[in-house]
């Protein structure tokens, strides 16, 4: 098959899935066409079977933003018809299955579209009401469409209302980039000493993320353990975390390691893995976490509660609620035993529901189920 792909090419989650999704299908031996504003950041090094096809985006005086969408259908339109495409895969709605309709039909060549949605095209642009109607077109010219999670899928019926199936295909990571083991040596770099358990948080720090709810969660587990609090990212939020850990007399017992491109080293040092956000369409840090042995606590936020099975692979709490959050990780931080039964059940539980090859295998039918139909009806 050859499949152009339009996605974010940058460190988000939705860039992450598409790049990853891209290489396996790579290596089944399928040609693979990145139709991208830049190379997206997973690829490192040239890969057998796929191309990178950069949009230039070009500044002319009469426009007082350059016009990415008209640049990037151009592009879609080019490949399509060079590389003699099969199947678009278009992750958001909006821009990129718009731009993706739009360059199939400058190609005037029937290449079936697929739309995965990510969740912030749905949960924040979805409450736009000059959004609304071109993310509904986007969905209902697409030729499938997938979401991330249940959560998800049932979230953009009620915000959108689209007359079309929504097939959800859960997130996934690969594997070999988050190993199960331990990190004694980075912990002693961090100055952080062996009868200290260590809690950790990744995000944008964004208001949605609520970081806030994270350290007073560990303001809790503080109380009755000795521990450090490791959050990693970056955002409008940070400073005012850093003054929040300050007011609560706790900020020489948490790390702000900012940005960090390589996370998996900092999951090994790690025992717990806190996610206390308001909206997650699905939340794929937990699955990084999960399967470098980190037992998660999350909210109800999303498909949050979809990875994580509640008092068997991690717990979840109501979101807002650090109390019952912090009585939770003190549980599984102070029992060894109920630790490890956690952990192997979670272990086991995602590398059967969220396996990379068990999710590659779903899209692949997808795109295959599209080209048969479309070999029918000529």
């Amino acid at each position: 098959m050859k499949i152009g792909i339009t996605c974010y090419p940058t460190m988000g989650g939705s860039g992450i899935i598409a790049t990853e999704l891209g290489i396996m299908m790579a290596k089944r031996g399928h040609d693979v066409h990145f139709i991208t504003s830049n190379t997206p950041f997973r690829i490192h090094f040239q890969m057998p079977n796929i191309t990178v096809h950069q949009v230039d985006v070009n500044q002319y005086s009469v426009f007082q933003y350059a016009p990415y969408d008209i640049t990037l259908a151009t592009k879609i339109a080019e490949v399509i018809n060079v590389y003699d495409l099969d199947v678009l895969h278009m992750h958001y709605a909006v821009p990129h299955a718009i731009c993706g309709i739009l360059g199939r039909q400058i190609a005037r060549k029937d290449v079936k579209i697929v739309t995965t949605l990510h969740g912030t095209d749905i949960t924040v642009l979805g409450y736009d009401s000059t959004l609304k109607e071109a993310i509904k077109f986007g969905i209902e010219e697409s030729d499938i469409v997938t979401s991330v999670s249940n959560s998800l899928t049932n979230e953009t019926y009620e915000i959108i209302g689209p007359d079309k199936e929504i097939q959800t295909v859960y997130n996934f990571i690969n594997e070999s980039d988050f190993e199960y083991k331990s990190n004694p040596y980075l912990r002693q770099c961090y100055g952080i000493s062996d009868e200290e358990k260590v809690i950790v948080h990744v995000s944008n720090f964004r208001k949605v993320k609520r970081i806030q709810d994270v350290i007073k969660t560990f303001k809790g587990i503080m109380d009755e353990v000795p521990a450090k609090l490791v959050l990693i990212g970056d955002g409008p939020e940070l400073s005012k975390m850093r003054d929040y850990a300050k007011s609560l007399n706790i900020f020489d017992h948490v790390l702000f390691l900012g940005k960090q491109e390589r996370v998996a080293p900092l999951y090994q040092m790690a025992d717990l893995f806190l996610l206390m956000s308001e909206k997650e369409s699905f939340g794929l840090v937990l699955l990084e976490a999960m399967h470098s042995g980190v037992v998660c606590i999350g909210t109800t936020a999303g498909g949050i509660k979809e990875v994580i099975t509640h008092g068997e692979t991690g717990y979840i709490v109501d979101i807002g609620d650090t109390k019952k959050a912090s009585q939770y990780a003190i549980d599984l931080l102070t029992n060894d035993v109920l630790y490890k039964q956690f952990q192997t059940k979670m272990l086991d539980d995602i590398n059967k529901r969220f396996a990379s090859h068990h999710i590659t295998d779903q899209y692949e039918a997808i795109y295959r189920s599209l080209i048969e139909s479309k070999k029918i009806n000529e």
